[in-house]
């Protein structure tokens, strides 16, 4: 595909302004308004070596001789060099590429290794809303970057290790009912959790007693592995329905337990480099010169920390799979966790400290407020996706009744719409779940961008559209479908923005905006009523769009419904 950009630098390294291509390239811009031109050179760098004004600089530029024969006109506005690119040249290049089936990927990561670590459920505890962020986000760039050529592997960090286990071995143990957390394992948990949490923070004793079961379990107590196991194992099962709902897979559940094994090895890496210090019976590491507070590794008791695991699992995660990246995506509140661990992997020597990446977001909250496990105010996931898919069903049945496959369709839907809220949001921002915009058929919702999807393929079945070995697009020149075009022309760049920035978001808006251009092209142009040349051509512009928007959503982890 032809780089338009590419060609704008070109002539404006031929005008001789003494900066270098890679300047030009991060000067050019696009501006706010189409009919100001493709792309613009801004000319304030240029004020001194020219000695005018930069208004006047750009004028001068713009009178210039060039021969391009991609760029069409150059005309100053202000300070700014404006160029237009000529469309049907524009037009026969970005619709020769997209319907290739790798458009907009540009392959940087052939060869290149990187570990996803997401979602992270907590054993014993809630699939909540809470967990939506990091599991949604966590799957999206993992999808955008395995469209980018990368081998990813995908892990579940399950939190299955630590205190909390001791709390919960001696709730059961005190409390339990085998035969209720069987039926309903999670909230029977939960409930035992917050029952306990309670009584140990005006009990030292009860907290002391948690300490000396994870003690136990580190050490291999028959018992307390007999009951941690089975917690382990029921978890998982209820988990697995919130990811089926999801449709998210995952290459390894290794969490910290599994990573505890390699503790030792940890720690005698960590004493080579002479690291440790001992604090009243505890080890610890002091971060001082990295402007960061004190770190323990080693409890006093001889349990390990959560700290301690994570240095072990980034060694073992080396060692494994020889990453290029090591990306954590974890809410922002985790940020001088990460912070200190990758000062502890410096300190340690290892050259890839600087390659584990801690990709935050912010928080989720619902209308009626903060949740918080440790009280039992939570909002489980599952729920939230079934009523989403249950009131997608009763919007089905009033616009829609003869709908087929109703109850598969509505699952797309409302799970969709789920994701797509989220993702829709700058990731580090804080957002409040919406239920009347998340279902919201109009405007920026995933159920806007599935209803143009499915419209597009209703269109192309009805013009019995069948693509050509040879094509020609001399007839697309409606300002609506040049605009489509331009549109459909940034999604490498915006593939590429999402790569290297972690942010799903620059795709979820993208590709809203492509559904509101096919929808005003839709109203516009008529497709299948005109003559048969312009009918194929523009039942081409409507395959490549119909192509773009379901890879987007797919790259979301989004399902795109041929029918609604």
């Amino acid at each position: 595909m032809i780089d338009f950009k590419d060609e704008v630098k070109k002539i404006i390294t031929s005008f001789d302004t003494g900066l270098s291509e890679e300047e030009i390239i991060g000067l050019i811009e696009i501006p706010p308004n189409s009919s100001m031109g493709d792309y613009a050179f801004p000319v304030f760098k240029l004020a001194k070596t020219y000695r005018k004004a930069p208004n006047m600089i750009a004028e001068e530029l713009a009178a210039k001789d060039f021969d391009n024969d991609y760029i069409k006109k150059i005309i100053n506005v202000g300070p700014y060099v404006n160029f237009f690119v000529d469309n049907s040249k524009l037009v026969e290049s970005v619709l020769t590429e997209a319907i290739k089936d790798d458009f907009g990927s540009s392959h940087i990561g052939e060869g290149k290794n990187v570990v996803l670590d997401f979602s992270s459920t907590n054993i014993a505890k809630p699939f909540h809303i809470g967990h939506l962020r990091s599991t949604v986000i966590g799957n999206s760039i993992r999808n955008i970057m395995k469209y980018q050529g990368y081998n990813t592997t995908g892990v579940n960090y399950i939190g299955d290790y630590g205190t909390q286990f001791g709390m919960m071995i001696s709730a059961y143990l005190k409390w339990g009912d085998k035969e209720k957390i069987d039926q309903n394992p999670i909230k029977e948990l939960l409930n035992l959790y917050v029952k306990y949490n309670k009584i140990a923070k005006e009990d030292e004793d009860y907290m002391n007693e948690a300490r000396d079961w994870f003690d136990k379990l580190e050490k291999k107590d028959p018992k307390a592995v007999e009951l941690w196991s089975w917690f382990r194992e029921i978890s998982l099962k209820e988990f697995q329905r919130v990811y089926d709902l999801l449709g998210i897979k995952f290459d390894s559940f290794n969490g910290e337990s599994f990573h505890s094994q390699f503790i030792g090895e940890a720690l005698k890496a960590i004493d080579e480099k002479n690291l440790l210090e001992e604090s009243e019976g505890a080890m610890v590491i002091n971060l001082e010169d990295e402007n960061l507070p004190l770190v323990l590794i080693k409890k006093s008791n001889g349990s390990s920390t959560y700290i301690a695991r994570d240095i072990a699992t980034a060694m073992y995660r080396k060692k494994t799979y020889d990453f290029d990246k090591n990306v954590y995506v974890v809410a922002s509140q985790q940020k001088l966790h990460f912070e200190q661990l990758r000062a502890i992997l410096k300190k340690m020597g290892f050259d890839w400290w600087n390659d584990c990446v801690h990709v935050s977001f912010g928080m989720i909250s619902m209308k009626d407020g903060a949740m918080k496990t440790r009280e039992g105010k939570v909002i489980f996931l599952e729920d939230v996706l079934n009523r989403a898919i249950d009131k997608t069903k009763s919007i089905i049945e009033e616009r829609n009744p003869n709908l087929e496959n109703k109850e598969e369709v509505a699952k797309q839907i409302g799970v969709g719409a789920v994701i797509f809220q989220d993702l829709f949001n700058n990731r580090i921002k804080d957002y409040v779940f919406d239920w009347d915009q998340v279902l919201n058929f109009e405007g920026e919702t995933g159920p806007y961008t599935q209803y143009t999807y499915a419209r597009s393929c209703s269109i192309l079945d009805k013009g019995q559209f069948e693509l050509r070995k040879e094509n020609k697009f001399d007839l697309l020149n409606d300002d609506t479908e040049i605009d489509i075009v331009k549109h459909l022309d940034k999604f490498s760049e915006t593939l590429l923005n999402a790569t290297e920035k972690y942010e799903p978001s620059l795709l979820t808006r993208y590709t809203v905006e492509l559904a509101k251009l096919f929808n005003k092209f839709y109203a516009n142009c008529q497709i299948n009523n005109v003559e048969d040349e312009l009918k194929y051509q523009r039942l081409y512009l409507t395959y490549c769009v119909n192509k773009c928007i379901k890879l987007s959503l797919n790259l979301l982890g989004i399902e795109a419904p041929t029918r609604m």
